[in-house]
């Protein structure tokens, strides 16, 4: 129990990573990126229908950025974040070529698996706090991370279906 009076809780440190690594993967809720992804025309990557505020690939792009941010704060003590907000977003609604929007998708991709690899290793103190931070601990990033990427999910897959480009179920 967590509350007054309770310094302390422990849980298995395996069941722990076992379910940061089903939280990052984000399949049990709700839909994942893969899946969210999928399908997508590319006439409408680019596309900001009334009522959205950003494009499919002003989302990818940010939660690829956010996500690679984070990551790298995890692990690279000299890693720089991009200037905030400007440095999160991309500066064009649209992917200037196919190859760039590929690229994305395959980092955004490779970061996630980046990330559940840390979050699952053991020998990572996921309760440390990180030596360059003012008290993020591994633990705390890949809460935040999860957190971010199922909040612009759920935009991605809304703005998906604002442009009649979700497959209905």
């Amino acid at each position: 129990m967590l509350g007054r009076g309770v310094e302390e809780w422990h849980v298995d440190d395996k069941i722990l990573r076992q379910h940061l690594r089903v939280l990052l993967s984000g399949a049990e809720a709700h839909v994942d990126w893969a899946s969210a992804l999928k399908g997508l025309p590319k006439k409408l990557r680019g596309a900001n229908p009334k009522g959205a505020d950003h494009s499919p690939w002003e989302l990818l792009e940010h939660a690829r950025i956010a996500q690679w941010d984070i990551l790298e704060f995890c692990r690279n003590p000299k890693h720089v974040s991009p200037e905030w907000p400007s440095g999160y977003w991309p500066k064009q609604a649209s992917p200037a070529k196919d190859a760039e929007w590929d690229r994305s998708v395959k980092s955004f991709r490779s970061d996630l698996a980046s990330m559940v690899k840390l979050v699952t290793n053991p020998k990572i103190d996921l309760a440390a706090p990180l030596p360059h931070g003012t008290g993020q601990t591994v633990l705390r990033q890949a809460l935040l991370l999860a957190d971010h990427n199922s909040y612009h999910l759920g935009q991605f897959v809304q703005l998906r279906k604002l442009l009649g480009s979700w497959p209905e179920t």
